[in-house]
């Protein structure tokens, strides 16, 4: 089963894919809730390069690394990528009001759906935040 999140970025798209692609912005905004925070985040934004990221909670309670590989890259258009056994699109397109950012990824089995698709909404409204308040 396909999820589906998306926002609308109200900036260019170059600042746009900088921020979703860049380490240092990754750590910024790559969280679900204020009590969590991201690590560390590595990008090799090419076809078979690798990424990841490591989310802990503030609390230092516990922590998880996210971590693949991309299968497709066009600049400011789409990534794909490969994550375990599981696979995510990221499209990047430009509209009137700024640039809409849709992800569809695989469901997991060990979380509900709507659970999977709040975190990850939250995070896209992380990063909407992020990169419109910078």
């Amino acid at each position: 089963m396909k999820i589906t999140v998306e926002t609308t970025v109200a900036a260019p798209i170059g600042k746009v894919w900088h921020a979703y692609t860049t380490p240092d912005d990754i750590k910024q905004w790559n969280t679900a809730s204020p009590d969590w925070h991201t690590t560390s985040a590595a990008v090799d934004l090419r076809v078979g390069g690798a990424f990841s990221s490591r989310m802990e909670a503030k609390d230092g309670s516990m922590g998880f690394d996210f971590a693949g590989t991309y299968t497709q890259v066009i600049e400011n258009q789409l990534i794909e990528y490969a994550f375990g056994d599981r696979s995510a699109q990221v499209e990047f397109s430009e509209t009137p009001d700024g640039v809409l950012v849709r992800v569809r990824f695989e469901a997991e089995t060990l979380y509900p759906v709507e659970q999977q698709q709040q975190g990850w909404q939250s995070i896209l409204n992380n990063f909407k935040k992020h990169v419109e308040t910078q």
